[in-house]
């Protein structure tokens, strides 16, 4: 995973384009030395015993969750080296259960960062890193103000109950913010995305043929995503040459 460019759009929002191409050894050696701790915490699982447990939660799913699980992945592994704290897990506490709520709670300077991924082949209609990196921050203003459509009830009842997980090791502090918030969504008492860091993602696949143009495009219209709101906003894009690497990886 490289970074292509990073640039401040406004003095609240930074744009970070990154590349994912051929998995080389220095690559593949970052990926065994995160992967226990992005999908369970602090845990005595070993790679390989992790891996498998990777093979069995894709098996069953759709091309499309597959996309967006392994978006999602990448997305942990560099919100990771990132120096975020990741306060949550990749899997879910129930195995084979639908996610419900954020793609990713983090913290940085005791600051909580809300993370969500959208993802797509290139191939996909009218698609583009800027619809994409619109439709994660339209999901993310609709949890908070109570408001999204998709049935998800409470998104903090879930994000509290991975905070609040031993592996995950998050502050006390933080598991309390998340607590409150959670109760004050349970009373109807909403939040706006104005008051939240907040961290929307896109992930474009390609073919096995890699191709610029879509990073290229991103920057000729980041202008468009200046009108985003919240307290602090990281958008992350990710060109990914296809799903093929890492599903040789985990040898699925």
């Amino acid at each position: 995973m490289k970074i292509f460019k990073k640039e401040i759009l406004a003095h609240n929002i930074e744009l970070s384009i990154l590349h994912i191409e051929n998995f080389d050894q220095k690559f593949l050696e970052k990926i065994d030395k995160s992967i226990v701790k992005i999908c369970e915490g602090k845990s005595d699982s070993s790679c390989d015993e992790v891996k498998k447990r990777m093979v069995s939660f894709l098996k069953g799913k759709d091309e499309k969750k597959i996309h967006g699980s392994i978006a999602e992945f990448f997305l942990h592994l560099y919100l990771n080296s990132m120096k975020y704290k990741q306060d949550c897990l990749f899997f879910n506490l129930e195995e084979n259960s639908v996610k419900k709520g954020f793609d990713g709670v983090y913290t940085k300077n005791n600051e909580i960062y809300l993370m969500e991924s959208k993802s797509g082949r290139f191939d996909t209609k009218s698609i583009s890193h800027i619809s994409k990196i619109k439709e994660s921050y339209t999901d993310l203003e609709k949890y908070l103000s109570g408001t999204s459509a998709k049935g998800l009830g409470n998104p903090w009842i879930n994000a509290f109950s991975h905070a609040n997980q031993i592996s995950v090791r998050t502050k006390k502090s933080v598991r309390d913010k998340i607590k409150q918030i959670q109760r004050n969504f349970e009373n109807n008492i909403f939040s706006s995305v104005n008051d939240f860091n907040i961290i929307p993602c896109s992930t474009i696949y390609l073919d096995g043929n890699w191709d610029e143009k879509w990073s290229n495009e991103l920057i000729k219209n980041k202008h468009k995503l200046n009108g985003l709101c919240g307290k602090r906003i990281e958008i992350i894009s990710i060109t990914n040459l296809d799903v093929t690497n890492f599903k040789k990886y985990i040898g699925l």
